[in-house]
């Protein structure tokens, strides 16, 4: 599985609906499960952001079809992010022999 960085940012349609049923955000965690994906961790944030989540997925095209179909049904906005672990950058190559 890979590692997928979510920003968030809630229409105004998603946050009425957070308004009235907080426990949503516990449904769309378990609907990306549904598609494939997991939710590894999770934060509400200031700034331009509402939420980032951290999720994993089998690659970018999983991850695609997750933000996209949450997409759709127009309660939010996503910024999707592919997390690489810094050993993976300072790791030497492997040769064959």
């Amino acid at each position: 599985m890979r590692t997928f960085i979510l920003l968030s940012t809630l229409t105004h349609q998603g946050m009425e609906t957070l308004a009235v049923t907080p426990e949503r955000l516990f449904e769309v965690n378990r609907e990306i499960e549904a598609l494939g994906g997991r939710v590894v961790d999770q934060w509400a944030v200031l700034g331009p952001y509402d939420f980032l989540s951290v999720i994993e997925a089998p690659d970018e095209a999983a991850v695609a079809e997750i933000t996209m179909e949450l997409s759709s049904r127009g309660s939010a906005h996503f910024e999707t992010l592919t997390a690489v672990e810094i050993e993976d950058l300072v790791e030497p190559p492997e040769t064959s022999g």
